[in-house]
């Protein structure tokens, strides 16, 4: 192959990966706001029960993205509650919002449309203020409506999902401190898988 047979190749391989990239990325909503700061906010998984703190996935994922990330997270929260309190994440600013709730609706009981209006008005808020929403999904044994629902969700509002974050980790006894939360390695997991979702729409 000669060089301008090799130059034509490669600017039509880089013109279908371009195109490949567009038709897969889905259109986030407000990727050039403003805002300076990551929020996690959730229930017990974000705060970072069972483990010291430090340890949480939040924390984690400061050192992995090297931006701060401000963590939000309560103990025992369902999505009503973060929905009460979600006024708390505007006052931080956020460039990207963090929403991780499911696992207390579920073992509490709540309906699961109450849940999904929850989150969806989360996720209507965060939006309204401009910033990033990231739906991120517990995964786990029965907790398959959640996730196919809230990949749904993400995908209609624009925003960015998170899948299963506790897949592999609620199974193994080396990865928990308890029969619900991970432990320090358990939550370096969960902060990679939040990573690898997001860093694409990170600013550097």
């Amino acid at each position: 192959m000669n060089i301008k047979n090799l130059v034509i190749a490669v600017i039509i391989l880089a013109a279908v990966w371009f195109i490949y990239d567009k038709m897969t990325t889905p259109d986030i909503k407000n990727l050039d706001n403003a805002g300076r700061a990551i929020v996690a906010f959730g229930n017990s998984l974000t705060y970072g029960a069972g483990a010291p703190r430090g340890e949480d996935y939040p924390a984690k994922l400061a050192k992995k993205t090297g931006h701060p990330v401000i963590n939000l997270g309560v103990s025992g929260d369902r999505s009503t509650d973060g929905l009460v309190r979600i006024n708390s994440v505007f006052q931080h600013n956020p460039y990207m919002v963090l929403i991780e709730f499911g696992g207390n609706d579920y073992m509490k009981k709540t309906p699961f449309d109450q849940t999904a209006a929850a989150v969806e008005q989360m996720i209507n808020l965060v939006q309204a203020h401009g910033a990033i929403a990231v739906v991120v999904d517990t995964g786990g044994p029965f907790m398959g409506e959640y996730t196919k629902t809230y990949k749904k969700m993400a995908g209609e509002k624009g925003a960015v999902f998170v899948p299963a974050i506790l897949d592999g980790i609620i199974t193994d006894t080396r990865l928990k401190s308890d029969p619900i939360h991970p432990n320090a390695a358990g939550y370096t997991i969960v902060a990679d898988r939040v990573y690898n979702a997001i860093e694409k729409y990170l600013k550097y």
